[in-house]
């Protein structure tokens, strides 16, 4: 989603602490044992545009999602600038291919505002399988993340693991070939309107396993 008032969160006077494109960030394990959101950041490679959310890194990516419905994004994001890369790790628990969705991807879309990314999984962390996305500027979304509105959040009792009710765009494992996965990567898809400082491009809220074991 656009961050709403750029120019106004970029007279606060705070910078957030730069991060070099391609350092692997170690962010500890973070996540209550067992639970179903990303555990670990493995790598962070933000592009222009990049720096909203970077001075709660990387705890703002890890944990449950902060759904605000319909008509209003979430600021408790990360944005990944154009063309920036996140690859998460979960370590508790891993993605299993099961009935329907089996992980879920947590942007700030709200009504009329899009900002698109790639999805990417792996077993491994050294292969991986790319969900298509087709991603265009005059709208095209199909297979991307970033598309649906988010209302899963942990403090409005709404489950951010039931893809009835948490929004956030859902991806099946059987669609790219995998029985299993304990990385994600998203990718900023390149294709968004707005880049801007203090935060262009995909704004990751957070990622959860729907089948897991």
């Amino acid at each position: 989603m656009r961050l709403i008032l750029p120019l106004l969160l970029a007279g606060c006077g705070v910078a957030p602490p730069e991060i070099d494109a391609g350092v692997d960030v170690d962010a500890g394990l973070e996540a209550d044992a067992g639970d179903p959101w990303a555990d670990r950041v493995v790598r962070f490679a933000p592009g222009p545009g990049a720096g909203f959310g970077q001075d709660l890194f990387p705890g703002v990516v890890l944990g449950a999602p902060s759904g605000q419905g319909e008509t209003t994004g979430s600021l408790n994001v990360l944005s990944l600038g154009k063309d920036g890369v996140i690859e998460l790790e979960f370590v508790d628990l891993i993605a299993i291919d099961g009935p329907g969705v089996d992980l879920l991807v947590f942007e700030n879309p709200f009504t009329g505002f899009l900002e698109t990314g790639v999805v990417e999984v792996s077993e491994d962390g050294v292969e991986w399988r790319k969900f298509p996305c087709a991603a265009q500027l005059d709208g095209g979304v199909a297979g991307c993340a970033g598309t649906k509105p988010v209302f899963a959040n942990p403090d409005q009792g709404i489950s951010g693991t039931d893809p009835s009710v948490a929004g956030g765009d859902g991806f099946d494992l059987a669609d790219v070939g995998l029985s299993s996965a304990r990385f994600v990567r998203i990718s900023d898809s390149g294709a968004n309107r707005f880049y801007g400082p203090p935060g262009g491009g995909f704004d990751l809220d957070a990622v959860s396993v729907v089948n897991s074991k």
